[in-house]
């Protein structure tokens, strides 16, 4: 990989932070709750063939200076040296997916953040499931925010769970463990998540930004406009429309025209 160095001023600039970064509660949340505001979700470098590379540089260079998004491995990635840069406690963590109703293999990178006696999970790369605010690592303790309610819970075999409240039950998103996670583990769970066409990213179109009061979500041509109480579903068309919508409601400028994108189902 290249040498790579860290540029603050540009990476606050990209995000919108404007106060120093101190190694605190109150800064962690700002960190995090600056960038999943500022850079979307989204997976279209796959939809593109182009693959992703989790060099740090071409991260950098991706989400800063270039002003796209990208998924989890990206998006958690450049959390990840923020943090580190300002002195932080952090580690990566893979964690297994369960939205399918099954765990998958590990390949959902986020961060766990020790401060004092306390350890905060930070994940800025989870779609539109992504917690709004970092959690603390309590097991057992309920936590609401917004409209959201989570928990974490230990289970025998995989690990510690983390669920969501939908519709009064109990659901799985994802599960880990503390264990060592180096960059060789990232690099083969990006390589399949990216690659395999077993893999949801593989074969759809995904984007997600979320606002202040409320989110923007893509998959494939189905735009959902979340607004304060306000929902609406627009069917997008292909073609130049569908670039455009995904530059004004996720700020995705493509260098590539829409023909280059992989065919997905319009339904």
């Amino acid at each position: 990989m290249k040498q790579f160095k860290f540029n603050p001023s540009d990476y606050t600039k990209r995000v919108g932070i404007s106060s120093a970064v101190s190694v605190t509660r109150d800064s962690l949340h700002d960190l995090h709750a600056a960038q999943l505001l500022s850079i979307p979700f989204e997976n279209f470098d796959i939809c593109l063939n182009q693959g992703v590379s989790l060099d740090p540089s071409h991260i950098y260079d991706k989400l800063v200076y270039r002003w796209r998004g990208g998924y989890c491995y990206e998006l958690n990635g450049l959390m990840l040296m923020a943090l580190k840069h300002y002195g932080f406690d952090a580690q990566p963590i893979l964690g297994r997916v369960h939205l399918s109703g099954s765990p998958s293999g590990r390949s959902h990178q986020f961060s766990v953040v020790t401060l004092g006696d306390d350890k905060w999970v930070v994940d800025a790369g989870f779609g539109s499931n992504t917690p709004i605010a970092p959690l603390p690592l309590i097991l057992n303790q309920v936590i609401s925010i917004r409209d959201k309610t989570y928990r974490y819970v230990e289970d025998a075999c995989l690990g510690i769970l983390f669920q969501t409240k939908i519709e009064g039950e109990w659901a799985d998103l994802y599960s880990f463990d503390l264990g060592y996670v180096c960059q060789g583990d990232l690099d083969y769970a990006n390589h399949f998540t990216s690659t395999h066409p077993n893999s949801f990213f593989f074969s759809a179109r995904v984007a997600v930004q979320p606002l202040s009061n409320g989110m923007y979500s893509l998959y494939n041509f189905t735009l959902k406009k979340i607004e304060g109480d306000r929902t609406e579903v627009i069917e997008l068309s292909p073609g130049e429309s569908y670039m455009k919508a995904l530059e004004d409601y996720f700020g995705i400028v493509l260098d590539a025209s829409y023909d280059q994108l992989k065919h997905v189902p319009s339904t």
